[in-house]
């Protein structure tokens, strides 16, 4: 599938912000999101998507998250992750 282009930006701004961030994207598991993010001792997983193009999970990545316990969140750009950071933690 490859690496986002807004990969970089999105994973620099979490860490700005205090996050540790791992990055899943080419982990060789299909389906699973693109980030790991550890915020004030919680984990979130985030898929990141571009605003143009392919900007829609794939069947793959539609059935990992279905079968996921947990939360996977879409992101499109640095705000909408900060944005889930933040409401998701605090």
């Amino acid at each position: 599938m490859g690496i986002d282009h807004n990969q970089s930006t999105i994973v620099a701004a979490l860490r700005a912000a205090g996050a540790t961030v791992t990055i899943l994207a080419n982990c060789g598991l299909p389906g699973v999101p693109d980030l790991l993010i550890g915020y004030g001792g919680h984990n979130l997983l985030m898929e990141i998507k571009n605003r143009s193009g392919r900007n829609r999970l794939s069947p793959v990545q539609l059935d990992w998250a279905k079968r996921w316990a947990g939360q996977v969140t879409v992101v499109y750009d640095e705000q909408d992750a900060l944005s889930v950071l933040y409401s998701t933690f605090e």
